[in-house]
């Protein structure tokens, strides 16, 4: 999508057998596809964190009505914002920004799967005993059996004293550096995220309208 609407052109010749080219108008029907595809962005990156926003690199005017957006209520105004929202991004190259949307979904996808091996060991360390020790360990020869088992044991105490499980998050954080995992990902964050449903809807835009009105409803 761009500020200049891409046309296909026909021609026919004049009185003096000259090519006169003339435009025809795009498919209203295949516009309104577009912009639907352009809304349904819109509500994407609205459902992002400010870190993820940024990283997107939108425009100054973009990135403060998606920042705006983010925070309001499912009414009139917010849907308005997000026409608004939708509207400059037509008259930009979305192309960068799908693309830097894409590498963030599929690091967002290996996260998912470090957090789930973090996770699977930590549960087979605690139920495994020795066996699931030695095991990890054979996998793992840099990792510190004198401090798992301290971790281990700490886990069963708390358990038994029914405290906190302390122990149990720092087993989990020392698995993680073990693998070297991605130090910034906050996988329990990460997880326990619902990201909201982007409903298709109808779209029409005033392409002449550039601002909108925050003070309605």
């Amino acid at each position: 999508m761009s500020e200049e609407q891409e046309f296909d052109y026909e021609y026919e010749y004049n009185d003096k057998g000259e090519i006169v080219y003339y435009a025809v108008r795009p498919n209203k029907t295949q516009l309104k596809k577009d912009l639907a595809v352009l809304f349904a962005l819109s509500e994407e990156i609205s459902n992002l964190s400010a870190p993820q926003v940024k990283n997107l690199e939108l425009p100054e005017n973009i990135h403060k009505a998606v920042m705006e957006v983010s925070g309001m209520p499912h009414k009139g105004a917010r849907k308005r914002l997000l026409k608004y929202i939708t509207g400059q991004l037509n008259k930009i190259d979305v192309e960068p920004i799908l693309e830097n949307l894409a590498r963030m979904k599929n690091k967002s996808v290996h996260s998912v799967r470090e957090h789930h091996i973090v996770e699977r060991w930590r549960d087979r360390l605690i139920k495994g005993g020795n066996e699931a020790l030695t095991e990890f360990l054979n996998e793992q020869p840099d990792a510190d059996r004198q401090q798992l088992r301290q971790l281990l044991r700490n886990i069963q105490k708390e358990a038994e004293a029914s405290k906190p499980p302390k122990s149990f998050r720092l087993l989990y954080r020392y698995l993680k550096g073990v693998f070297n995992f991605d130090e910034d990902v906050d996988y329990d964050e990460m997880i326990a995220h619902n990201e909201t449903e982007v409903l298709e809807e109808d779209i029409e835009y005033d392409d002449e309208v550039d601002e909108y009105d925050e003070d309605e409803d």
